[in-house]
C-alpha cells in the first residue's frame, strides 16, 4: 500500500479563528514565542500497490475539486508519504 498526504491552508488573507484560539492557548501555557498559528488540514490517502505519477495526479485533482474550498483554501502540499511516517501510517491502519 502506498500513501500520499494532501495538505490545505487557509489563504493568507482569510481570518483563521482556530488559529488564533491555539496561539491564545499557547500563551496561556507559556510558549509566547510563538506569535501566529494557522490551522489546516491533511488528508492521507492510500492506495493499492506503490504511489505512481497517476495516483500523484489524481490526488492533486481531488485536492483540488473536493478536499479544499479554493474560495478560502490553498492546496500547499500533495506527495507521497515515506520512510519512518509511511511505516507509522501503516501501523495505525492495522
Amino acid at each position: 500500500m502506498g500513501h500520499i498526504v494532501v495538505e490545505v491552508m487557509p489563504k493568507q488573507e482569510i481570518l483563521d479563528p482556530q488559529g488564533k484560539a491555539v496561539v491564545g492557548a499557547l500563551h496561556r501555557l507559556g510558549h509566547t514565542a510563538v506569535t501566529d498559528v494557522r490551522q489546516g488540514k491533511r488528508f492521507t490517502l492510500t492506495v493499492d500497490g506503490p504511489v505512481t505519477e497517476e495516483h500523484l495526479a489524481a490526488a492533486r485533482d481531488a485536492a483540488t475539486t473536493a478536499l479544499s474550498n479554493p474560495i478560502i483554501e490553498d492546496v500547499v502540499g500533495v506527495y507521497e508519504l515515506t520512510g519512518a511516517d509511511a511505516a507509522q501510517t501503516a501501523g495505525v491502519e492495522a
